[in-house]
């Protein structure tokens, strides 16, 4: 099987050429391609709002924790599960809605991350880099302030997107061995463990992050740095209760 050669070379781009433009004409251009991606029951229970005004995209900073592309990419892209306008129609047709539950939501977060993630290819494939910012969910309710989100609509994924400025080095993934399971799943020994992740752990990076931090391991730099049980729960707490604030 030949594979187009995008999906095995791409990278995520985070510095961009913050002197070209992006119109929004080309941006919804590639969206309304994206918007053709499978979703549950032909629902389109999402929304994305395109933000690339530099003074809105300075008010969404502090919500990244100040990453640099929010600034320097041509758009910031908030993907969100919209409820708001499906259930609006259903009224308006006399019809009783009854998505206001886990299950729904669960459905939006899926039909919107495959939106985002077909959006990301097509932009790339355009010649555009891409970077998903890993905080949405952790400051939901300041980006729902800043971009006038209503009840029923929940941020769940946050792209960048813009002309890059360097060569964006490739990412390091784990072997496709450690991944695919044939058949049915097959639980891991320490050995496979060891194996999975002995390319990932003999990066220099890796023994850059395990230096600068004080630590052991690469799996410590992980648990006690970069993802703490500590943020783990509170920003939990936080997207749950927010969550239940719009109505799920």
């Amino acid at each position: 099987m030949n594979i187009n050669p995008y999906f095995t070379d791409r990278r995520t781009v985070r510095n961009y050429d913050a002197n070209r433009k992006l119109s929004f004409e080309d941006i919804t251009a590639m969206l309304e391609a994206a918007s053709q991606a499978p979703n549950t029951g032909n629902m389109q229970i999402y929304s994305v709002v395109v933000t690339r005004d530099e003074n809105l995209r300075r008010e969404l900073s502090p919500a990244h924790f100040g990453q640099p592309s929010v600034m320097s990419a041509q758009a910031v892209l908030t993907f969100c599960v919209d409820f708001n306008r499906f259930e609006k129609w259903c009224r308006q047709r006399n019809a009783v809605p009854g998505y206001d539950n886990f299950q729904a939501f669960m459905w939006g977060v899926i039909d919107t991350i495959i939106f985002a993630q077909q959006f990301v290819t097509i932009a790339e494939m355009n010649g555009l880099g891409t970077c998903y910012l890993g905080t949405v969910t952790y400051n939901a309710p300041q980006i729902a302030e800043v971009l006038d989100l209503p009840e029923r609509v929940v941020p769940v994924a946050t792209v960048t997107v813009g002309y890059p400025a360097t060569d964006a080095p490739k990412s390091d993934r784990l072997p496709i061995k450690g991944i695919v399971h044939d058949e049915k799943y097959h639980d891991y020994s320490p050995a496979d463990i060891d194996e999975i992740y002995a390319e990932k752990e003999a990066l220099p990076d890796s023994a850059k992050f395990i230096a600068e931090n004080g630590k052991e391991t690469l799996a410590q730099v992980f648990t006690d740095v970069r993802y703490k049980r500590d943020d783990n729960e509170y920003f939990s707490k936080v997207f749950s209760d927010f969550i239940k604030k719009q109505g799920f």
